[in-house]
């Protein structure tokens, strides 16, 4: 069984075990699942499930869901149809497969452009919700993406091509089947290199000074960009040219800065003096010679890492400015990073390049200290058995796309089925997972409502901020109480579906709304939802199943019943309106509700005793490591010290007892106190040569 074959077998398995445990239909499950990755890839910001199907042949309508509000995304029109063989081997499917399936989509397109098509449906109907999103906004769309989602391997060669225009608006298709999902799944790569050919497809080679000198450890190279050949690229390439993590963080998909618009519409020439450029990566430069000096030729993998807002901009004045674009010039700084160095590298490009946020974009790539600290406990940190079950397990937290399936032994056997045993599969959650059940947890829902790549850019400014001004909250109590709210959150999952209220459609929204108002009314002055009884019995305890559901039904009647004026269930979720409307509403739980709070002062009692434990663990640490490093190092540090007179009365009296070991031994606080002091004597000198 080859890699493609093993992914097809295992994902069936997930999607049939997620679709039997909700009771949806696995073609549900396989598009919730599928546009996770959409979105973490950044294909798109948001997908909404919205199935409408209806007619036959040549007159059959088609589609599985959509990407959100148009003009959250400049101007793209994201609709997306599924195609899902439910079958036990790997199917395939080539380039004339794709019209049968995408000209339903296109058909629905035409059709929902009309009044009387949207008017023939009930309010509730997924396809009514868009088709008056389509009507609302069609005057502002730019472009219509149709990205077709498929568990089948596509033969073909075309990706995106041109399809056909609805009047003046061009319409672009892509397909992500099951080797382009492997590929994602297994390393994050979700497609094949882009390479940028300047001299074939824009024009002619960039200009270029290289500003790295021969053999330094990072080339670098100063250019100056045409704004035609930057929104022709944009325009081609689009988000992928913005790194998904940054490119949420710098919100570089909303509005563009209407300064920068001003500037190109009234004064283009000025653009160069008044704009701080670009800065980006590359994996590879391709350099000429031309009779003018040095250009370059093509550029592999292009990531904008600063100057999202600029490229955004430049690339709407193809429409906005399109006479004044040839004198528009960009300033780009260009470092070439190689790929096994880009996780260490970019963030800090980005981080040091970024002047107009105060929140480290940093946060957001997956080797920050906050992701590397939950990564750590997940891979310790163990957890009871549950109720029937033999085996404690361990959550396994993948903050980078690729590390649960490479973790897992590749051969079948012993090692595999222990693996399998300490990290169930229903226990893997990733970066955007844990900011869903935080920002649930925290009363956010509206906007975790909003995708999982803009409830993640604001979870990581909290986390950024909260993680700046001190790290110790964030120990492994938290971790646990984190896992806590990712079983109630995972139980909803699986439950709301199977209620009588229940209609399809709005599952997430629901999940995220219910939870949020059972924690907002369970937590108050003196008491609060018992989190600790949860991880230790890993499952949600009965009186709050009900308490939940209950909440989830009248999630249910707050998100299908918007104000007048509001016809969109999925936005209107995303509105803190909507947020605002569920918390003020008065539930009645229950009196064995109160079995699943506990008093603040227990709680807080809980994390005393961890930080405790915490010093202990730390102070055990330190001794070992003291004594580890002998007495002789110890006389060394204190012989420095005294010599240049940086040393206190107290640094010299623990250092003594260091220096003389094993007739003295350090106690655990004067072990730390010593490595302390040998930190501070190594930043100033100590153990140079």
């Amino acid at each position: 069984m080859n890699e493609l074959e093993e992914y097809h077998q295992n994902l069936m398995a997930d999607i049939r075990r997620e679709a039997d445990a909700s009771g949806v239909f696995p073609v549900e499950a396989f598009f919730d699942r599928m546009t996770e990755r959409l979105t973490e890839a950044g294909e798109l910001e948001v997908a909404d499930r919205a199935y409408f199907q209806s007619g036959e042949g040549a007159q059959r309508l088609r589609i599985d869901g959509y990407a959100g509000d148009p003009r959250d995304s400049e101007g793209v029109l994201g609709l997306i149809v599924c195609d899902f063989a439910d079958s036990d081997t790997v199917q395939t499917f080539g380039k004339g497969d794709v019209p049968p399936i995408l000209n339903p989509l296109i058909r629905f397109l035409k059709k929902a452009k009309t009044e009387e098509f949207r008017d023939s449906l009930n309010e509730a109907n997924p396809a009514f919700q868009v088709s008056d999103l389509i009507i609302t906004t069609w005057s502002q769309v730019t472009k219509v993406k149709l990205i077709l989602i498929s568990n089948r391997q596509y033969i073909g060669r075309d990706d995106t091509v041109k399809l056909a225009d609805i009047g003046d608006v061009p319409i672009t298709w892509s397909v992500w089947d099951l080797a382009r999902f492997e590929r994602f799944d297994r390393s994050g790569q979700a497609r094949e290199d882009m390479v940028i050919d300047f001299a074939r497809d824009f024009g002619a080679p960039l200009p270029a000074l290289k500003a790295s000198q021969t053999g330094a450890a990072l080339e670098s190279y100063l250019l100056i960009v045409p704004g035609e050949q930057l929104a022709a690229i944009y325009d081609k390439w689009g988000a992928r040219l913005l790194e998904a993590n940054v490119r949420s963080f710098l919100q570089a998909r909303a509005k563009t800065n209407k300064g920068i618009q001003k500037t190109i519409k009234e004064e283009p020439e000025l653009f160069f003096p008044y704009n701080n450029g670009l800065s980006a990566t590359a994996d590879a430069v391709s350099c000429v010679r031309t009779d003018d000096g040095m250009a370059v030729a093509s550029i592999s993998n292009l990531q904008i890492v600063n100057g999202a807002q600029t490229t955004g901009s430049i690339h709407a004045g193809l429409k906005s400015a399109k006479e004044q674009l040839p004198q528009v010039f960009v300033q780009m700084k260009l470092t070439v990073v190689p790929s096994d160095r880009s996780e260490d590298i970019v963030p800090k490009i980005s981080e040091y390049a970024n002047t107009q946020n105060k929140v480290n974009a940093a946060d957001f790539f997956s080797n920050h200290p906050f992701h590397i600290r939950m990564e750590q406990f997940s891979r310790s940190v163990l957890f009871p058995a549950r109720a029937g079950e033999r085996h404690d397990t361990k959550w396994f937290y993948e903050r980078s796309r690729g590390q649960f399936v490479n973790a897992r032994p590749k051969v079948k056997g012993k090692a595999q089925t222990d693996f399998d045993i300490q990290f169930p599969k229903s226990q893997l959650f990733s970066k955007t997972d844990l900011a869903k059940f935080e920002f649930s947890a925290a009363g956010q829902p509206h906007i975790v409502s909003r995708g999982a790549q803009k409830n993640f850019a604001e979870f990581a400014k909290d986390i950024g901020e909260s993680w700046s001004r001190s790290d110790a909250k964030y120990d492994e109590l938290w971790y646990k109480r984190l896992v806590s709210k990712a079983i109630v959150f995972r139980w909803l999952e699986t439950e709301v579906p199977k209620q009588p209220w229940y209609e399809g459609g709005y599952r997430a929204n629901i999940v995220t709304y219910s939870m949020a108002k059972v924690f907002h009314d369970a937590n108050g002055e003196k008491q609060v939802l018992d989190l600790d009884a949860i991880w230790r019995r890993q499952s949600v305890p009965e009186a709050l199943q009900r308490a939940l559901l209950l909440a989830a039904a009248e999630a249910h009647d707050v998100i299908t019943h918007p104000p007048a004026g509001v016809r969109n269930m999925s936005e209107w979720a995303k509105q803190q309106a909507c947020w605002n409307g569920m918390k003020g509403r008065t539930l009645n739980y229950g009196d064995d509700f109160e079995t699943c709070l506990t008093l603040v002062d227990t709680a807080k009692a809980a994390k005393r005793d961890e930080k405790a434990k915490k010093a202990m663990t730390e102070g055990i640490n330190a001794q070992a490591e003291v004594v580890t490093l002998g007495a002789e190092f110890w006389s060394g540090v204190l012989a420095w010290g005294r010599e240049r007179k940086r040393l206190t009365p107290k640094d010299m009296q623990i250092l003594e007892v260091c220096a003389s070991m094993p007739r003295r031994i350090p106690s655990d606080l004067q072990a730390r106190h010593a490595l302390d002091v040998l930190g501070r004597m190594r930043d100033q000198g100590f153990g140079e040569s």
